[in-house]
């Protein structure tokens, strides 16, 4: 039986929407993501994986046991099956650019959505390669779509190749990685590994051991309504302060588009609401917990000075977490870090020790007892209409895995 490739698997699956729902209540937050789970399982008993499930919250876990005589670890791989809120994954077009030449790429002409090589200086660095966009109306999806891509083309290596050496294997495709609730609904025993990686990154050869510290915060405005015909000296507008709390943020510093490297931000992300009460939303990351509870001070701080200047309104900040920095727990297993630069190294590409502004399901795996570093997938311009991999990036990152897999299977 001939199995797909890595492209068709990939183009399989950008085709099907899987966007998650940062507003949902529900897990998965989104019915649609259980789709792609459906078209996951028989996939991976085709691979000759066994106990694979989807389980009631939407997980696809499968295992496959080592082909190695003396005792091996189990390794987990993982990847999610959801994409960004922020843009529509709704009728993916994915657009091939075979045999790039360093052009500027137009993915609609009608929209003036062109894919720049002065914004994506890395572009260059693909010449002869197959690029792969959406066409201009969706993300591609390749966050995380590339990553499931890749570990069942793994998989369909080690069925081909059976004598290619493996550990115990566990593979876990997680919904809602994108708002933060990826491993919500699943426990470090529940997948059974000793380490795990997501193959979730973005640069080649880059291997993620830091995140983000991640919080959720949210300012709560009361106002008064009254009909705006007899309103005066009774309205007390929540709109009104909500924009103002907003304003008053730092304009030059503390936001996405004002911030790199190691600097954090606050994000405000979603408002709404009427005069009667309304909702800001943020978004709070920093690579230390200090720096959170900075920022978190900060915006109580404005909210409160901005309400006590409407008499009669009233504010309240309420703060979730949502992640801590990974590097605390990847720091004393400095094995699970090594080998996989070692098989970066064993494909062909210079490893590089890199940190992530975002989270992955490995954050919180790591604090649950797995540690879960992050690999690169190649991709690039994730939740945006922008976004583009390359295929020949995708089959070096799945050469690493069956490096990295043959690297833990070897006697120590």
């Amino acid at each position: 039986m001939k199995h797909p490739d890595i492209l068709e698997r990939f183009l399989s699956y950008v085709a099907i929407d899987t966007q998650s729902s940062d507003s949902s209540e529900t897990f998965p937050s989104t019915a649609k993501q259980k789709d792609l789970a459906a078209k996951l399982k028989p996939e991976l008993e085709e691979l000759g994986l066994k106990d694979v499930q989807v389980t009631p919250w939407g997980y696809v876990l499968a295992g496959l046991d080592s082909n190695q005589t003396h005792k091996v670890p189990t390794i987990a791989l993982i990847a999610h099956m959801d994409t960004s809120p922020a843009v529509s994954g709704t009728g993916v077009r994915p657009l091939l650019h075979q045999n790039y030449q360093g052009q500027d790429l137009v993915l609609s002409a009608s929209e003036n959505i062109i894919l720049k090589t002065s914004d994506n200086p890395h572009l260059l660095e693909k010449i002869g390669k197959t690029i792969i966009t959406a066409s201009g109306n969706t993300l591609l999806g390749a966050d995380n779509k590339a990553g499931i891509a890749i570990i069942m083309d793994t998989l369909t290596r080690l069925h081909s190749h059976p004598e290619l050496p493996r550990p115990n294997l566990k593979i876990v495709f997680t919904p809602d990685e994108e708002t933060g609730r990826g491993v919500e609904h699943i426990t470090a025993a529940e997948i059974g590994a000793d380490f795990a990686y997501t193959i979730d990154g973005e640069k080649m050869g880059e291997v993620e051991d830091e995140t983000f510290c991640a919080d959720s915060l949210e300012v709560k405005i009361t106002g008064i309504n009254v009909h705006p015909g007899f309103a005066k000296n009774k309205m007390v507008n929540a709109v009104k302060i909500a924009a103002r709390i907003i304003e008053r943020l730092p304009q030059q510093t503390l936001s996405p588009e004002t911030t790199e490297g190691r600097e954090g931000y606050v994000h405000p992300h979603h408002l709404s609401g009427n005069e009667e009460a309304a909702t800001i939303k943020f978004l709070i990351r920093d690579f230390t917990e200090p720096g959170l509870r900075d920022y978190e001070a900060l915006i109580k701080k404005i909210s409160d000075d901005v309400t006590a200047e409407f008499p009669g309104a009233r504010s309240e900040v309420k703060v979730t977490e949502s992640y801590r920095n990974m590097k605390v727990v990847l720091d004393r297993y400095p094995e699970v870090l090594q080998k996989a630069e070692q098989a970066t190294q064993m494909a062909g590409l210079n490893p590089k020790r890199a940190s992530i502004r975002g989270g992955t399901d490995g954050a919180r795996l790591c604090f649950m007892g797995l540690p879960t570093p992050n690999i690169f997938t190649g991709g690039s311009n994730f939740h945006s209409k922008y976004e583009w991999i390359a295929l020949e990036d995708m089959r070096k990152t799945s050469d690493t895995l069956v490096h990295l897999l043959k690297l833990w299977a070897d006697k120590t």
